[in-house]
């Protein structure tokens, strides 16, 4: 007689893991010390939203160590590695603020007289013939950005990249544009304040 190997009872309903030793060790690290970690970064964020995504990132980031019990002081681990994520978030609100508060148009916020008014007509017009010139990536990044006020996540949504490719083609677009305006300019003798 032929013995058949035996089949597997097909799986049904949903298969518990048993908890890690090391995810047991982030669990009670979270328990004890995570209220201490919010303030922390509330405290260097400015931010209580920010400091819960930034300290869930550290406990995946730790979650993720091959033997987190290896680490002889989880705690400070914890603690640095949410600072540093924390200096990651500041480094690119400030990239993120220096290219907004970029003057494309050099308007000091005076009333403009009717020649200003022409002149800032003809440059929007350019503005836009410009911006056909880029890639639709790119272009869509700017104007959701400066004519729409989205902010780079918002965006990187909407054009289903990173942050990180936002930030450059804005870059690139505000760098494109003010090069035409300022070569128009020089044509028609008129220079920006």
């Amino acid at each position: 007689m032929i013995r058949r190997p035996e089949q597997p009872a097909p799986l049904t309903g949903h298969i518990k893991r048993p908890m890690t030793a090391g995810a047991s060790s982030v669990e009670r690290l979270f328990h004890e010390h995570n209220d201490s970690l919010l303030r922390f970064l509330s405290a260097k964020l400015g931010s209580h939203q920010e400091a819960r995504e930034v300290a869930q990132e550290a406990y995946v980031r730790l979650l993720r160590l091959d033997a987190p019990d290896a680490v002889s002081y989880l705690r400070a681990f914890l603690f640095k590695t949410a600072s540093n994520l924390a200096v990651d978030r500041l480094r690119t609100r400030r990239q993120h603020e220096q290219v907004n508060t970029f003057d494309f148009f050099g308007a000091g916020g005076e009333a403009a007289s009717a020649e200003e008014e022409a002149a800032n007509a003809q440059d929007m017009q350019l503005l836009q013939e410009l911006l056909e010139q880029l890639p639709v990536k790119c272009q869509r990044a700017f104007m959701l950005n400066r004519f729409h006020g989205y902010d780079i996540a918002m965006i990187a949504r909407d054009l289903y990249t990173t942050e990180r490719s936002v930030r450059r083609y804005i870059a690139q677009a505000l760098i494109h544009c003010r090069a035409g305006l300022d070569a128009a300019h020089r044509d028609t003798g008129r220079f920006r304040a």
